[in-house]
């Protein structure tokens, strides 16, 4: 089996044993090589992921991976949630985030400036429309972001609390 179809079976593994949790795989990530190889798996749910659902997560999906033998040497497997600054890895994550602070960053400049902080309003058609501190609303087609992720607000936050 080559690599991308490697890498496309271990993904659907991951989902199926979060979907099975109750949870929903948030994405992957392989770094490093040999022995010092570690595959992230991040998960998350409404309210948060707890340290029972990593264990039960890490548990399952390490016993399916070693069962069908798909990374031939040995690595560590870490299984977290996003976190609160999470990043935003797809289209998908704007729309679900609509209306939360974030931060990003583009490939070319938008009004003359690649990086941006505010609040996600929408998405419509491959368009993030967004409302940025410095330059208020404006929008970006998704296929410029570089990277993008969420941005706690404390005041927010406590002001809920």
């Amino acid at each position: 089996m080559g690599r991308p179809l490697i890498n496309e079976r271990i993904r659907e593994i991951a989902a199926q044993v979060a979907a099975d949790s109750g949870l929903e795989l948030v994405h992957i990530e392989e770094k490093g090589a040999g022995s010092e190889r570690t595959l992230r798996l991040f998960i998350d749910k409404p309210g948060g992921v707890s340290v029972e659902d990593c264990s039960e997560v890490s548990r399952r999906f390490g016993d399916l991976l070693d069962a069908e033998d798909l990374i031939d040497a040995e690595y560590i497997l870490e299984v977290s949630s996003p976190g609160l600054e999470r990043e935003l890895y797809s289209l998908r994550d704007f729309e679900k985030f609509s209306g939360s602070p974030a931060r990003v960053k583009t490939k070319t400049p938008v009004d003359g400036q690649k990086n941006f902080r505010g609040r996600i309003l929408s998405v419509e058609n491959g368009l993030i429309f967004f409302d940025d501190r410095t330059n208020g609303k404006l929008s970006f087609p998704y296929d410029i972001v570089l990277k993008a992720n969420l941005e706690f607000d404390l005041e927010a936050e406590l002001k809920r609390k």
